[in-house]
């Protein structure tokens, strides 16, 4: 029992830090809100449930080899006292970053899409639910003569998004075609392309889930359709600054990736964290001009001013909101690390724990994107009144 005192204090006092966190921070209203809007639309964290889900499905069964049934014998789990659980020295180095992600999502794209893109890419090109049409009418009216020129992007990404699977899958047969390092680059140019698509996409979702908490907090119903419809009308507005962040990722973080298959670029990966620390940084720095652009009708100019008057003006409640999203998502991060080292090959056991993560990151991405919404309606009582509504 004294042995197991060192282990015990430091949980209690973990958890007591964490509850007086929670219960006295200047934006636990804005979480309350947050919880309770996501109660409401079940739809919010099931979404990056499904999406966080099926990425992890298809790397398991792309990249994960199955010798033979015993790798998915369920006794897998009753096995779990055996299991050689690492120390928190040991795995946290590798969780600031994706932690940090993760809060740089809620203000971007909190999600991965693929593989599930490619079912949105054909949804959008047989116009499902009226919304090809409505992205169409949305761009002209937002950005006239330009419009055709970032519609014609759209469709090519999409394309490439839908050849992805196809390339990938194909790749082994076309060896004895293609040298293996043309194969190589095709397959890097494809997934470049396809990015573009894929990160629109996972946008399109942010902002048709911000128009769901939207829609609680003014406590209207809604039709579903209109509702696709009118976040693809405030998708173009946002459609400016999510073009200057892909250009941004592109060149920093997709670009050297790309042009390494083509020439020799030494030590490309090395710089990839700090390349994705950056990205990350750069999102959070601009918070709230997404969520802006989403629920007015104004100009990117506009609307980093506006973001500069937030900042200034709700500097406190936002830094707060900040520290509940780092500490959320580290300690999920970190709760993946620990039981993935420990499950080490067991493959059973790595597929339901990966369902149980998708579920549990899906909860908390969802609650924190309801309450960023809920708090920025909250900072923002001098501007509801004179806010413009999209009209058409």
């Amino acid at each position: 029992m004294l042995s197991s005192l060192p282990r015990v204090y430091p949980l209690l006092g973990l958890c007591g830090g964490y509850a007086l966190v929670m219960l006295f921070n200047p934006v636990r209203q804005a979480l309350g809100d947050g919880f309770r809007c996501v109660s409401r639309y079940k739809r919010i964290w099931l979404t990056f449930a499904l999406l966080g889900f099926a990425y992890f499905l298809f790397q398991f069964v792309t990249f994960t080899p199955i010798r033979n049934s015993a790798d998915l014998d369920l006794s897998q789990i009753t096995s779990l006292p055996t299991w050689h659980w690492p120390r928190f020295v040991e795995i946290w180095r590798e969780t600031p970053l994706p932690a940090l992600e993760g809060v740089a999502g809620i203000f971007d794209n909190a999600t991965t899409t693929y593989p599930l893109s490619v079912v949105a890419a054909v949804l959008m090109i047989i116009n499902w639910r009226g919304l090809h049409g409505a992205l169409l009418r949305a761009l002209r009216r937002r950005y006239r003569l330009w419009s055709y020129f970032i519609y014609l992007i759209l469709l090519l990404s999409a394309l490439a998004s839908l050849l992805k699977p196809i390339v990938f899958w194909r790749l082994p047969e076309w060896g004895g075609l293609v040298p293996a390092a043309g194969l190589l680059r095709i397959s890097a140019t494809v997934d470049a392309v396809a990015f573009i698509f894929e990160y629109l996409f996972g946008v399109y979702i942010q902002v048709y889930l911000i128009t769901v908490c939207l829609a609680w907090i003014k406590g209207v119903s809604f039709e579903e359709g209109e509702l696709f419809r009118f976040a693809m009308r405030r998708f173009s507005y946002v459609l400016k600054w999510a073009g200057i962040v892909v250009f941004v990722s592109a060149l920093i973080v997709r670009l050297p990736l790309l042009l390494a298959y083509f020439t020799n670029i030494p030590g490309v990966l090395d710089y990839l964290p700090m390349e994705r620390a950056f990205m990350s940084g750069l999102i959070i720095a601009f918070c709230s001009v997404q969520i802006s652009l989403a629920l007015h009708n104004e100009r990117l100019g506009r609307a980093i001013h506006a973001h500069g008057q937030f900042v200034r003006q709700n500097g406190r409640r936002l830094g707060w909101f900040l520290i509940v999203c780092g500490i959320h998502f580290f300690c999920i991060m970190i709760c993946d690390a620990i039981v993935r080292s420990a499950i080490a090959d067991r493959l059973a056991a790595l597929f339901i724990w990966k369902f149980l993560f998708a579920c549990l990151r899906g909860i908390v991405t969802g609650w924190l994107l309801a309450s960023w919404v809920c708090l920025f309606r909250q900072c923002e009582t001098g501007r509801v009144n004179q806010e413009r509504w999209i009209q058409y």
